[in-house]
């Protein structure tokens, strides 16, 4: 019984960080829509729009 217990004790803690909690989903997810929003806002940007379009024309040429 104690080896038992023992092997419950030991993968018990092995497994307490073996993934995220509610929180750390929040903050990743906060953190995926934030960079989510700043990279369209680069690839909508005149500059960027500029230079695809560029790139697209010359490779329909």
């Amino acid at each position: 019984m104690r080896k038992l217990i023992a092997n419950f004790a030991r993968l018990r803690a092995e497994a307490a960080d073996a993934g995220m909690n509610t929180a750390e989903y929040a903050v990743g997810t906060l953190a995926a829509v934030a960079f989510a929003g700043i990279l369209y806002k680069v690839l909508t940007g005149t500059a960027v729009m500029a230079a695809l379009t560029g790139i697209i024309g010359r490779a329909l040429k």
